[in-house]
């Protein structure tokens, strides 16, 4: 009852503030009490996620045993009957035990599919595809948040194989990176238009999670670009595409923090490309600085945390594989790290010169 009266008091002080200000008050409550019955600790989350992975795993290993895998047409249907049934049960969930149950008859399914598809000799690049569309499908009839993330990152992890490992063309890589961050950009600086739209306002903090997952993955297959023998050029590409975003951030951020003195902004812009020209032989520093750039901006306290051990990883990666003596190796370090402490120190004495 309290809550209700809350609520009620609230919607009135926005009526009140805003003119044209229309609202359903009786759904507003509903939900709100629906997410509140069903409020439930991360702890309890997880335990419930393996629960229903662990008992959806029993279920598969009873179709084992009755034979189903000697069958690529049954595993295929039941494949499409596990995908179908969890986006149902999911889209009409109210409580975490069928949330979970369907999240983990959903990762089964679209295993099932697949297998069953390959089986079948259907061509590699079409149950690829397929499988895309079924993460868009997800993603798009479903409001879930583990669910909705797990159908970013079919959809993601879809692409990069169809792009990258399926026809083993390890340079279209590039590509891949070059659409994921634009998408990153596109889902973190146009936050305010994307959460007016119902369903990407629903499933937002779950786009928002996958890319940068997504992200950070292909930033990590840069290790092992020696190994898949990518091509040196584009990789200088790439890292020209990360210079020319992580500047973008950095006007945007100047901008948000209404630093007005043109020298100071130079001497930002200058520092900023010489860090990022400095490492622009190691795409995944420019992409692990972008995500902190990005999260800084838009206040985003996780992407902030990946982004800071991504970098320290990418940067401790970079060092070990650097063909220099440890002499050179530390000159390098203690270069950058002046340099970011100039950038720093320049930031600082802007924004206290503008407050006074």
């Amino acid at each position: 009852m309290v809550n209700d009266i809350n609520i009620k008091n609230k919607l009135l002080q926005i009526q009140s503030e805003l003119d044209n200000f229309e609202y359903n008050e009786s759904d507003i409550i509903k939900e709100y009490k629906q997410q509140y019955d069903n409020h439930t600790s991360i702890a309890i989350k997880i335990l419930s996620i393996i629960g229903g992975f662990i008992g959806t795993l029993a279920f598969v290993g009873l179709l084992v045993l009755s034979g189903i895998y000697s069958s690529e047409i049954a595993l295929t249907l039941t494949g499409v009957t596990f995908v179908i049934f969890a986006i149902f049960l999911n889209k009409n969930s109210e409580t975490v035990l069928t949330d979970t149950f369907s999240i983990s008859i959903y990762v089964v399914g679209i295993t099932l599919l697949s297998l069953g598809l390959i089986e079948l000799d259907v061509n590699p690049n079409i149950v690829t595809f397929l499988t895309l569309c079924i993460g868009i499908v997800a993603f798009t009839l479903t409001n879930n948040y583990i669910f909705s993330f797990l159908s970013v990152l079919t959809v993601t992890g879809s692409l990069v194989i169809l792009l990258v490992f399926i026809n083993k063309t390890y340079s279209l890589i590039h590509l891949y990176n070059v659409l994921i961050v634009l998408a990153l950009l596109i889902v973190f600086l146009q936050e305010a238009k994307l959460v007016l739209i119902p369903k990407i306002s629903k499933s937002y903090e779950a786009l928002q999670i996958g890319l940068v997952v997504s992200f950070l993955f292909s930033l990590g297959f840069f290790g092992l670009r020696h190994f898949y023998k990518i091509q040196t050029n584009w990789v200088w590409f790439f890292s020209a595409i990360l210079i020319i975003a992580n500047l973008f951030v950095i006007y945007k951020t100047l901008n948000t923090l209404k630093i007005q003195q043109q020298q100071t902004k130079i001497s930002i812009y200058i520092i900023s490309f010489l860090i990022l020209s400095a490492t622009s032989i190691s795409p995944s520093i420019l992409g692990a600085i972008l995500l902190i750039l990005l999260s800084f901006y838009t206040n985003y306290k996780i992407g902030i945390v990946l982004g800071i051990l991504s970098l320290i990883y990418f940067i401790s990666q970079f060092y070990y594989d650097l063909h220099f003596t440890l002499l050179t190796k530390s000159i390098l370090l203690f270069s950058s790290g002046v340099l970011f402490l100039i950038l720093y120190f320049l930031i600082l004495k802007s924004t206290k010169n503008e407050k006074i």
